[in-house]
């Protein structure tokens, strides 16, 4: 991906800064400009915006080279077309057909001689694929076929088509006829040499590759070298003065930039095939020599990209931009091996700091990405400049001469600074805040961070991030020349007008952050809010609670309504225990059963890990008509205790079950009860209805 953005910033530079570099081909120009009345320039006020806004207005007036080329353009199709019509109206007038039949002729010496030379040369190639020497050497074969049957030929008909031109006149038939006959050469040979090549990597894994080779570049490779001769024919002075010297010229250009056209769509065709026959070696050479294979890596990523910009510059060439075609050749071909370095730099750099981050700590970790940043921002800044050199242009001179440069340069290092600290203070806290949030490790295995951290530190986190953010945008925008006093006074008035309209949000915010500051409510307790919402802590915000009830129901409730809190889940709970007995009942046997219950649950292994004590017996707490009631409890952590009292009465049933002088006491309705010596008195004359009563065994009869 940053070889990518290089280069498409290397085309950026390429397309807007040749012809400024041909206006302007030093800084001394500009600098004496600002200076030439004698009297100290006056630096550009409004910062950064204002200083780029000034720069391109002085670029403006340097570059009105694209308007006087496409004039100049304009006027050289106009002057072919009259040409052309030149043309026209001496055939019309003067017709001959010695030059149609000169064209004709050449035409068809060319095919004749390439015609018969292909078919010796494919004689000639199987009878020496059969030879005992190349018949164990398949690539042998292949690459003598290709000699043989195209490129032999190619070589073979131009030269005869040459001599045989000789005897003709000179006319427009002739010339025309030897042009085509040069690049129909250049083409068959151009495709021919290229899949000649490609029969020396036909070997194991490669080979897929060559055949994709194969199938896609033969006529794009015919059209390469077709169009190239032909351009190269067009500005002969023979054919210039023949068909005219403008319409030779834009033929020249048309062809030329058709060849760099099909050129361009073939590298980018075969940029993967070709890639892998680059750097696909042997196993033993990959795993010996990690280094070469590296490079090769980087290579096969690259390599299309140095073709398109030769490319590029050959058709911007064509096209007239720019004088100096050798300088230019050279600029370019520097300019490749600057941005292979670099990429190669990089993906050093890159791996290099990959393996350190790795064997380093959470701090070390974050700060080394900082640094790697830094240090790829270090690798652009000089590519840039470097690049800017080979092009006879140089940013540190334009930096510290020029005003404007020095403008723009002191704005776009303090915003780097601001943003450096920025990301550096970012980094350390936010590191900080992580390891916080994150399980300590000790010999006693890992211990989860408290509730506590775990609601306080994201909310700080978001604070801090915002704050962070907000004081850098504002920093920038003042860097940049923006006035920010308006900005912040508008921002202040909206706040005070935010306040007084949200009187409510803001009792919640403030009820909210003293009841996160003073821990009266974690994330996982189980809270009861003014005894209308209950339910375990799963959020909190700034402003509001969100709780989840036993039946699955989300309860968010508002900080400032919160009037009073019962937390269930603070360090720990009780069990509390009251069972009631019959008057009857053994109470000594009562209390011995109670007891044997709570042993029951501290010798379980997984209900005593929620214990923090063993069972206390509080004794007879209290007697009325139902019975006589036995309180008890157990301490136990904080959520467990309803566990505890499901266990403990489960258990204390079962031993009341089995007991004959225990019994649970029992609530009757008072119509029915009645004592048994009632009973006896209630005899009633014979006549009497009788009524059933219900006797209490347990009470003592009443006195006669």
């Amino acid at each position: 991906m940053s070889s990518f953005k290089t280069v498409c910033l290397l085309f950026i530079l390429l397309l807007t800064g040749n012809g400024f570099l041909q206006a302007a081909p030093t800084l001394a120009s500009v600098i004496k400009a600002e200076e030439s009345d004698g009297k100290p320039p006056v630096l550009v006020d409004g910062g950064l915006l204002a200083a780029l806004g000034a720069g391109m207005d002085e670029m403006q007036e340097k570059l009105g080279m694209s308007v006087h080329l496409l004039d100049a353009w304009r006027l050289r199709t106009d002057r072919a077309a009259d040409e052309v019509g030149v043309l026209v109206e001496q055939v019309a007038s003067h017709p001959s057909w010695s030059g149609v039949g000169d064209f004709l002729v050449l035409s068809a010496v060319w095919l004749a001689v390439f015609a018969a030379a292909v078919m010796g040369g494919r004689v000639l190639a199987r009878h020496a694929c059969n030879s005992r020497g190349l018949r164990p050497r398949p690539r042998v074969q292949t690459l003598t076929r290709y000699t043989l049957s195209y490129l032999l030929p190619a070589l073979i008909a131009l030269p005869l088509t040459l001599y045989a031109s000789r005897m003709l006149q000179d006319s427009i038939g002739r010339s025309l006829a030897l042009s085509l006959s040069y690049a129909s050469s250049a083409g068959v040979f151009c495709a021919a040499l290229v899949l000649s090549l490609s029969a020396m990597f036909y070997v194991g894994h490669k080979r897929r590759a060559v055949e994709i080779i194969r199938r896609y570049s033969l006529r794009p490779l015919f059209l390469i070298g077709f169009f190239a001769a032909f351009s190269d024919a067009m500005n002969s002075p023979q054919i210039a003065r023949q068909i005219g010297g403008n319409i030779a010229s834009c033929l020249s250009v048309l062809t030329g930039l058709l060849a760099c056209a099909v050129f361009a769509f073939l590298a980018v065709k075969l940029r993967r095939p070709v890639a892998h026959l680059i750097r696909d070696r042997a196993l033993a050479q990959r795993v010996g020599q990690p280094s070469l294979q590296e490079s090769l890596r980087i290579f096969s990523v690259l390599w299309y990209w140095p073709i398109l910009l030769m490319l590029l510059v050959s058709a911007l060439g064509l096209l007239g931009v720019g004088e100096g075609s050798e300088r230019t050749l050279r600029n370019a071909l520097l300019t490749c091996a600057l941005l292979i370095a670099t990429v190669f730099m990089s993906t050093i750099l890159h791996h290099g700091f990959n393996t350190e981050v790795k064997r380093s700590g959470a701090y070390k970790e974050r700060l080394m990405t900082v640094l790697y940043a830094l240090l790829r921002i270090a690798l652009a800044v000089t590519f840039i400049e470097l690049l800017a050199q080979i092009w006879g242009f140089s940013l540190l001179a334009f930096a510290s001469d020029s005003n404007t440069g020095k403008v723009i340069s002191d704005s776009l290092g303090h915003i780097l600074l601001i943003l450096l600290v920025t990301w550096l203070a970012w980094v350390v806290l936010d590191t900080a805040i992580q390891q916080a949030l994150q399980p300590t490790t000790n010999r006693r295995g890992a211990r989860e961070p408290s509730t506590r951290i775990k609601t306080i530190l994201p909310l700080m986190r978001n604070a801090i991030k915002v704050i962070l953010v907000v004081v850098c945008t504002i920093t920038t925008m003042a860097n940049l020349g923006v006035n920010v006093a308006p900005f912040l006074a508008g921002a202040g008035v909206i706040g005070l007008a935010i306040g007084f309209g949200s009187q409510q949000l803001v009792q919640d915010v403030i009820t909210g952050l003293f009841i996160i500051i003073e821990d009266t409510i974690s994330v996982g307790d189980w809270v009861v809010v003014d005894a209308n919402h209950a339910g375990t802590v799963e959020g909190l915000t700034i402003r509001t609670l969100r709780l989840r009830d036993s039946r699955g129901f989300v309860h968010s409730v508002p900080f400032g309504q919160i009037k009073a809190v019962i937390n269930h889940s603070r360090q720990f709970a009780y069990a509390f225990f009251s069972v009631q007995f019959t008057y009857a009942t053994d109470i000594d046997q009562a209390t011995v059963l109670i007891r044997d219950a709570g042993r029951q649950i501290s010798d379980d292994p997984l209900l005593s890990l929620s214990l923090q004590g063993s069972l206390t017996v509080f004794g007879v707490d209290s007697m009325n008509l139902d019975g006589v009631t036995v309180t008890a409890q157990f301490r136990t952590m904080s959520g467990a205790q309803s566990t505890i009292t499901r266990a403990f009465n489960d258990r204390l049933k079962k031993l009341v079950d089995k007991s004959d002088d225990v019994h649970f006491a029992q609530t009757y309705p008072q119509a029915l009860l009645a004592p048994v010596g009632a009973v006896t008195q209630s005899a009633a004359p014979d006549g009497a209805p009788h009524r059933s009563t219900l006797l209490l065994t347990d009470m003592p009869p009443s006195s006669q």
